[in-house]
């Protein structure tokens, strides 16, 4: 019989079992499973419970009998079987990252009582559920560990097996392919036929920093597709089709919402819009012409859009024997050689000198949000905007340096703050700085130039001339902290071999004489500095040369991360989705770092003599020669910056180690360096900063982490060691291998600093051997002794780790004593290796990694993240374990709550509130400081804008709800039969206060210029009215409007405007109802947000009427007379019309109470009005006097007793009488 399961022996089980900390929520509605229910509780919060390994596969077993009804039926039946073992086997080993096996157990171990028969497809449902119930979360969570890449889709045809998932959005619907990535055709179909007959298909998420989109898969498969299908209208995605700066899309594909099953991640590029693919560079170059190339390329440079990280360029820079420039563009990050396109710019380039030139080259290039910067070896130039392409080809115009030649421009380097401005606010400038490293008469003021867009002037660096005579530093570099609105100055005197960072403030966008921060000046040892660079879309500033150091507040205070005795960092490489940053060195060490991580591991080296690497959009690593690109042979689901790298690198160093241990799980670890060894050798013998957090791995077992590094003078022959936290217990050498243990030790002084360790003269099977050398004595409770010579068989000399403990006079019989082996004469065994990743982060939310959130005036916006510690072994330190850093602090309001849970689950609340009338931008970082390089995620950088989100919008609510489909018909009719639409007649205007006759506006609506204008009779009438998008057209058609526009209320698209709402006359008390809608969704429209109402065709005859409270009416008063118009409170706020025809209203909220500039515009026609004044008057009058005539000439008549009709009858009696006597003759 099946044990059902409580709550309180689940979470007994956790507090007992418990291994790591990861909050698993698990969310089943109906459940068929008795283990799992509650009376009480339909969520239950499940922490690693640990069962036996062997009850996964009784699981799986189970499963296997579970979803075998459910597979195709063309599969053959000896086949059944096993496919049913190996699908579900890949699948449960999808759901569960490899660290997470006791996951894996804890759902056997309560599931494993399940009777294995008579599974139904509702059962067969429920259980996919339960498996994932460990990714079923309110959040995003990261650092799970290497995924698998589960599905393949393309856009531009049938997906290749192996390929990244890149998609292109067109100017029409969007349409993707999807199948699910087995060994071969047949499992593939096996797998959508078993999920969709449970009803699963994927989902496909897309979002970017401020946008998000869920889109779901058809259900229904058509007969032997191998793929599922959907199809996305361009507009369901984005309505613009403009030429812009436009942010790249992720695209997160999983088996079904909310699941996260199988989660593949890809990019989607919108095509259409991005400036540079919108260009031809020059003339293509044939692969046959790019083959002769390769042997002159001496060096290359990468630049990728800020946006769209995989629109990239690539030039070669080539040496003396050839002349051009040969640019490749991408648009799919460098995945694959053939899909760079190639140009020859060389033409393009000598069209601006006038004349040809030899030695032509590339020599850097910088791509930015609207201008690709050139500097070549006969100058720098600059494209138009790339948004507003006027021919094909590009245009590029030179900048000229008065005084510079190619001598210069050969030596030229250019630097550039990559910042991403899609939706470009006003205070949001791109700024490129060209350096030269010249040693002539000249200034150095004159060797830095910097420039803003559109990059037409260059100024000079530092604007001020120095005049006491002293020298001014080299200027190796200046960027402009926009966050903060300085400029950066990294300097090196050249006489002092001293290095400085100034930071000065910027006025009207040039640097000043005014310092924000004192001078930070760098250590004697920094003395060969290279550059400085700021992370992208963060506040982390690198200075690297010799040494490593970040600053992470601009530019006030530095701190080192590593130094560098033998090599020199050339060049950076930046990911700004995974924060991962790699730092190339001459020697073709790579290094890498997380963004705001003060720690440092080497990745790899590079056998190629000429490469470049790059970082597409999802953070994948590229080397990038002059013949291929690489990317890896083992690409997971997820960016890495190790991926062209085969193993893990080994930051270990020659020489010997000597552990001492310090309590039971605590070790030190020293260095040792030889006596007299030369001053450039001993600092290759020694522990260093980047050390910090690796693990120590010696070559039999054993672990241990490196958490502090110690430099000293003494002991002897040791001038650095570590202090470690033991992981896995270390081996011991045994007898057979070291025959010395089968003797007693005894321990002498000598005359030197070493130490003579002697062995018992009467043991004749053990003695001292050559092999033994480096080896380390482990005395417990006393000093280590590191071996260092050897003597003769019974006698070796020794440094003691601490000597003042070494014990004297004390002989310890064989089994009390050991050795470790961490030397390298006999060929070094241990390894200094990355440690693994330690944490993982929740997102609290359905927010992207690095987010753009917009804070109006008063708003506050909050957030919220989760660090769970999953590292067994090492104590959980009971401190913050994320640390947050605000860019411009001045800016807003950040307050910042954070808690341990009994899990050691650090949860951290962020607030954050815009309180002050300053609009800028600032990033956000959080970052774990504990967490290691090899975390796919360690630090969050949302960006906060204190401006209006390009979302937000106020709306007029109209009375009426007339559907879409009655505005194109135009008839939609009242419960009275009255049509609620007006459909305008052609070019007509309103009329003015001097009559219907006589409009005055500017504004036509219906326009259509090859018809005749109404109205146009009077002179006044002619001088006014001008069409707007019509203006150039000669008929309606060529307006171009868009059914958008027909629709709009706004002024400027009245030309197309058609039909408007229709009211009877008299329209009173019409409810003015405004919303504001935003990306946050619908914000209430209160009293705080006051508003003026005018009429765009200046008509007079309408009035409002609204409440006014005693707060408004002080608001009021003030308001008014500065801004020249009444102020209304939005609430309860009520229009009356008096007159006829159309009026159109415009509705602003006052400044000072938003960024944002809200404006909404709405239109009435009043219909079935009574005669204007003075027709109706005239008419009335006119009517009184005929009846009052009658009634007086009738009064007249009677009183003098005149009868007319008697008159009348005798006159026409008359006439007849006198014809009848006619005669003729």
């Amino acid at each position: 019989m099946m044990r059902t399961f409580s709550v309180q022996e689940w979470h007994m089980a956790v507090w007992k079992e418990r291994q790591s900390s990861i909050e698993i929520t698990a969310v089943l509605h109906r459940t068929p499973y008795p283990c799992l229910k509650s009376s009480h509780h339909r969520s239950l919060g499940v922490k690693n419970v640990k069962t036996s390994h062997s009850c996964y596969f009784s699981l799986l077993h189970w499963s296997t009998q579970l979803l075998r009804p459910s597979l195709p039926v063309d599969i053959r039946k000896g086949e059944r079987k096993n496919f049913s073992h190996r699908i579900f086997h890949e699948y449960v080993e999808t759901l569960f990252v490899p660290h997470d096996l006791n996951l894996k157990q804890a759902v056997c171990g309560h599931l494993k009582g399940l009777v294995k028969s008579t599974m139904d497809s509702q059962l067969a449902y429920g259980i996919i559920l339960l498996l994932n119930m460990f990714e079923y979360s309110s959040g995003i969570i990261h650092n799970k560990g290497n995924m698998k890449k589960s599905f393949a889709c393309s856009s531009e045809g049938f997906p290749k097996n192996q390929e990244i998932m890149k998609l292109f959005l067109p100017l029409e619907n969007l349409e993707i392919h999807c199948f699910f990535q087995t060994g071969n055709e047949l499992s593939s179909k096996g797998m959508l036929s078993v999920f969709t007959s449970g009803g699963l298909a994927p989902s496909l998420e897309i979002l970017n920093s401020t946008y998000r989109g869920i889109f779901h898969f058809n259900l229904t498969l058509v007969s032997d597709r191998v793929f599922w299908l959907i199809d996305i209208p361009r507009k369901n995605i984005t309505r613009n089709t403009d030429i812009a700066a436009t942010e790249q899309w992720l695209v997160r594909i999983s088996l079904h919402q909310g699941l996260n099953i199988y989660t593949t991640e890809g990019t989607l590029l919108d095509n259409v819009r991005e400036p540079i693919l919108q260009w031809t560079l020059g003339t293509i170059v044939t692969p046959q012409q790019l083959l002769s190339l390769y042997p002159h390329v001496r060096d290359l440079k990468v630049t990728k859009c800020p946006c769209a990280n995989d629109v990239a360029l690539i030039g070669f820079v080539l040496n003396s024997t050839y002349n051009g420039v040969f640019i490749g563009l991408t648009y799919s990050g460098f995945w694959n050689y053939s899909d760079t396109t190639w140009y020859d710019m060389t033409d393009t380039i000598y069209s601006q000198l006038q004349e040809e030139h030899s030695d032509l080259t590339v020599i850097d290039l910088v791509l930015t949000n609207h201008y690709l910067v050139l500097l070549t070896s006969l100058g720098l130039y600059v494209s138009k905007d790339l948004r507003h392409p006027t021919t094909q080809l590009i245009q590029l115009s030179r900048a000229d340096f008065c005084g510079f030649e190619r001598v210069d421009y050969i030596k030229g380097k250019l630097w550039y703050n990559e910042r991403c401005f899609a939706n470009k606010e006003q205070f949001e400038v791109d700024y490129v700085t060209i350096t030269f490293d010249r040693n002539r008469t000249l200034s150095e003021a004159r060797s830095c130039f910097y420039s803003a867009e559109p990059f037409l002037s260059w100024m000079p660096c530092i604007p001020y001339d120095f005049k006491d005579g002293k020298t001014l530093p080299k200027v190796i570099t200046f960027l402009v902290d926009p966050e903060q609105n300085t400029g950066v100055y990294l300097f090196s005197d050249t006489i002092t071999k001293r290095t400085t960072v100034t930071v000065n403030v910027l006025q009207n966008g040039e640097p000043s004489l005014q310092t924000k921060f004192p001078p930070f000046r760098f250590p004697e040892s920094f003395n060969i500095p290279l550059g400085m660079v700021f992370h992208p879309r963060s506040h982390f500033l690198y200075v690297y040369g010799n040494q490593i150091w970040i600053s992470m507040d601009g530019g006030n205070t530095f701190d080192l991360i590593t130094d560098f005795y033998n090599s020199i960092i050339k060049d950076t490489y930046h990911s700004f989705y995974t924060s991962d940053i790699a730092f190339a060195a001459r020697n073709r060490r790579i290094y890498l770092t997380k963004a705001g991580l003060e720690k440092i591991s080497r990745i790899g080296i590079i056998d190629d003599p000429v490469y470049v690497l790059y970082y597409d959009h999802l953070g994948f690593i590229h080397k990038l020669t002059p013949s291929h690109f690489e990317a890896g042979a083992k690409v997971g689901a997820l960016g890495s910056s190790t991926s062209i790298f085969e193993e893990p690198s080994d930051m270990g160093f020659e020489t010997a180690l000597a552990p001492q241990y310090i309590s039971f799980n605590e070790m030190a670890f020293f260095a040792y360096v030889p006596l007299n060894e030369p001053s450039d050798i001993t600092v290759l013998k020694m522990f260093r900063n980047f050390h910090f957090g690796k693990l120590i791995h010696s070559g039999k077992s054993g672990v241990a982490y490196i958490k502090k590094i110690l430099l000293h003078t003494k002991p002897t022959g040791f001038l650095s060691s570590v202090i470690t936290e033991m992981l896995e217990p270390f081996a011991v050498e045994e007898a057979n291998e070291s025959s010395c243990l089968s003797s007693s030790l005894s321990i002498e002084e000598t005359n030197t600093d070493s130490y003579k360790l002697v062995l018992d003269p009467q043991n004749t099977n053990a003695s001292f051997q050559a092999t033994d050398l480096e080896k380390t004595v482990i005395l417990p409770g006393y000093s280590s002794f590191l071996i260092t010579e050897i003597l003769d068989s019974k006698n070796a000399l020794a440094f003691a780790t601490m000597p003042r403990s070494v014990p004297h006079n004390t002989t310890f019989p064989k089994d009390q004593w050991f050795l470790h082996d961490f030397g390298k004469i006999n060929g070094r065994t241990w390894k200094i290796l990355t440690k693994p990743c330690n944490y993982l982060l929740q997102q609290l939310g359905d927010e992207s990694i690095n987010s753009v959130k917009y804070i109006d005036l008063g708003n506050t916006h909050k957030f919220s993240v989760r660090v769970i510690p999953s590292t067994k072994g090492i104590r959980i330190l009971e401190i913050p374990l994320l640390k947050v850093l605000v860019g411009n602090p001045n800016l807003l309001d950040v307050t910042v709550n954070g808690s341990f849970d009994n899990t050691d689950t650090y949860s951290m609340d962020i607030s954050v509130t815009s309180r002050s009338l300053l609009q800028g931008s600032t990033s956000l970082a959080l970052v774990m400081w504990e967490a290691t390089t090899d975390c796919f995620m360690t630090t969050l950088i949302p960006t906060l804008k204190s401006s209006c989100s390009y979302l937000k919008s106020m709306q007029h609510v109209s009375s009426v709800a007339i559907p879409l489909e009655d505005w194109i018909s135009g008839e939609h009719h009242d419960s009275q039969g009255f049509n609620m639409i007006k459909t305008l007649p052609v070019n007509y205007r309103p009329p003015s206060n001097m009559g219907i006759a006589i409009p005055l506006t500017d504004n036509f609506y219906h326009a259509d210029p090859s018809k005749p204008i109404p109205r146009n009779l009077f002179h006044k009438s002619k001088e006014t009215g001008k069409y707007k998008q019509c203006a150039a057209a000669s008929n309606r058609a060529e307006c171009n409007c868009t059914r958008d526009q027909k629709f709009s209320d706004a002024v400027a698209f009245s030309d197309c405007k058609e039909k408007v709402e229709r009211f009877k006359f008299p329209v009173t008390q019409y409810g003015v109802s405004l919303e504001i809608f935003s990306e946050n969704g619908l914000i209430p429209m209160n009293p705080s947000y006051l508003v003026t109402v005018t009429e765009v065709n200046m008509r007079k005859n309408w009035e409002l009427s609204h409440t006014t409270p005693e707060n408004i009416k002080k608001i009021k008063k003030y308001l008014e007379p500065i801004l020249r118009a009444p102020v209304y409170n939005p609430l309860g706020l009520n229009l009356s019309i008096k007159g006829s025809e159309l009026f159109h209203f415009r509705v602003s909220v006052v400044p000072g109470v938003t960024f944002c500039n809200l404006v909404e515009e709405f239109q009435i026609y009043v219909d079935e009005v009574p005669l204007p004044f003075p027709g109706h008057t005239l008419i009335a009058v006119a009517t009184a006097v005929v009846l009052g005539g009658l009634i007086f000439t009738v009064f007249i008549f009677q009183l003098r007793n005149i009868h007319p009709e008697r008159a009348l009858r005798r006159c026409i009696r008359g006439n007849k009488m006198n014809v009848s006597n006619t005669s003729f003759t």
